[in-house]
């Protein structure tokens, strides 16, 4: 091959694998990322988790403030349906909003997106009815569900000689605004009392849960406008018939782009993406119920199970979360992509899990060591044991996490086509939110009847998650390896439909 080929590679057409072919003939150089792009794609998708965290510290008092009910006991029921009916929207909306940026593009389904999330952000912190509640949160669950397309368009975005760099960077947002959201929300939440020389508007006093509302509905409006800017078309179609309308060169076309997106159900018959949709679900079933039970087992009594940390001590933990994320995402995850191959680091990473939940009981039976139950506290030499295997159990955890990332690559990497990118994400992205709303209700009944009932001591929790992880573990063993060997075996949309049909 000529030093000239070298240089200047072939454009891909629509049947060309979107990572495969790279793979093989990794650039000499870096392709300088754009930036602009990058940021945009990183601030919308920071959007989402801040918008879907940042009312649980103050939801409680919401429903209060509305008298909605006068039974103290209803009021976690009606702040549970407002939490579900985000995922719920976005369960519904997630892999439509897919399929459709694979026929319109990426770049109008992202900029509606963000604009949709501001928007009903802001409805949702003047909202004076329970009507308005569910109304606002499901339409900010519908606008949330271009999560997929954002994976489609980083991954379009980028080649082999800048993914390394540019994945982590975007990996991190998800982590980060989980964080982030809940600490916006409690620290804004009646915000003319907290801070009345700042704050002290008649507006925010009639509307005091407005203000972590407009600081998260901000950030989306902000992702717009830059998106608007900045944001170029990445899908493989709509950027090269642009390209003919300017008269540049442009590639071979083939009659592959006169398909249309693959069904759901020739996708699920792809065996790459049933076992990453399939994974994908517990994988999300797993994390969520991790985040809810480490809160509730740190909020929880010594005699309930817990280890019954201050809301400070909680927030320092969840700090703590945060650092282990940003630094496995910045440190660790540039290293592991340049490497190994994709398919066997997204096992190592669900098989860390099971080490993780079993961290809990250690936990309990470390407090319980240096308890006063007359006095109600722990011993110094206790608290700081206890504080080490909290810095253990958020570094495992955050190890566990990066499978969402892997599995973002293993999308790409075993896409049919770039035509179906989209979709491929869309149906992952559906089987993760689905368990989503699930699983809090889940492993919250799972701890209550464990302790209530005494099953296995009160670990039976534990053990069942252990399990529900071994199993997850099991089901990505079957997960195609994704290495230069075989990751150009992506199937034409022809060759998918022939052989599911």
């Amino acid at each position: 091959m000529s030093p000239e080929r070298d240089e200047f590679p072939a454009q891909p057409t629509e049947e060309s694998p979107l990572l495969g072919s790279e793979a093989q003939t990794t650039p000499q150089r870096a392709t300088p990322l754009p930036m602009a792009q990058l940021g945009t794609l990183c601030l919308v998708r920071l959007v989402d988790p801040l918008n879907f965290t940042q009312i649980f510290p103050y939801i409680n008092e919401f429903i209060t403030y509305l008298r909605l009910t006068d039974d103290p006991g209803r009021i976690g029921f009606y702040s549970g349906l407002v939490e579900s009916s985000f995922a719920l929207a976005q369960l519904m909306s997630i892999y439509p909003t897919a399929m459709l940026s694979d026929i319109i593009g990426r770049r109008p389904i992202i900029l509606a997106g963000a604009l949709g999330i501001a928007l009903s952000t802001l409805l949702f912190g003047c909202s004076q009815s329970l009507a308005g509640l569910l109304l606002s949160r499901s339409l900010a669950g519908i606008f949330s569900g271009n999560s997929g397309v954002l994976h489609s368009a980083l991954a379009e975005l980028t080649d082999p000689s800048n993914r390394a760099i540019a994945v982590p960077i975007y990996g991190m947002i998800w982590p980060v605004g989980s964080i982030a959201g809940p600490m916006i929300g409690g620290a804004f939440a009646n915000a003319a009392e907290k801070y009345p020389a700042v704050f002290g508007y008649e507006f925010l006093r009639q509307y005091p849960y407005f203000m972590p509302c407009f600081i998260t509905g901000s950030l989306g409006l902000v992702g717009f406008l830059l998106g608007w800017f900045s944001l170029e078309e990445t899908l493989p179609t709509k950027r090269f018939n642009r390209m003919d309308r300017c008269g540049s060169p442009s590639p071979e076309r083939t009659d592959a782009t006169a398909h249309r997106p693959p069904s759901a159900w020739q996708l699920m018959r792809v065996p790459a993406i049933r076992a990453l949709s399939v994974s994908g679900f517990v994988l999300s079933f797993i994390c969520t119920a991790f985040d809810v039970v480490f809160v509730l087992f740190c909020y929880s009594s010594v005699e309930h199970g817990g280890v019954h940390f201050s809301d400070s001590e909680i927030g320092l933990a969840l700090a703590v979360s945060g650092g282990w994320a940003v630094f496995m995402q910045i440190c660790v995850m540039p290293v592991i992509i340049r490497r190994f191959d994709l398919a066997a680091a997204y096992n190592f990473c669900m098989a860390a899990w099971p080490f993780t939940f079993a961290t809990f009981p250690v936990m309990q039976l470390t407090v319980r060591a240096g308890y006063d139950a007359v006095a109600g506290t722990v011993d110094p030499s206790t608290r700081a044991l206890l504080w080490v295997e909290v810095f253990f159990m958020m570094g495992m955890a955050s190890v566990a996490k990066l499978a969402y990332t892997f599995s973002m690559m293993l999308c790409a990497v075993h896409t049919p086509s770039p035509a179906s990118l989209g979709s491929v994400n869309g149906l992952v992205q559906l089987s993760m939110c689905m368990s989503r709303a699930m699983s809090p209700a889940i492993v919250s009944l799972a701890f209550a009847v464990s302790l209530d009932m005494n099953l296995l001591g009160g670990q039976f929790w534990v053990v069942a998650m252990i399990a529900v992880s071994i199993a997850g573990r099991v089901i990505t063993r079957g997960m195609p390896r994704a290495d230069k060997s075989t990751s150009g075996t992506s199937i034409s949309p022809d060759a998918m439909v022939a052989m599911v049909e």
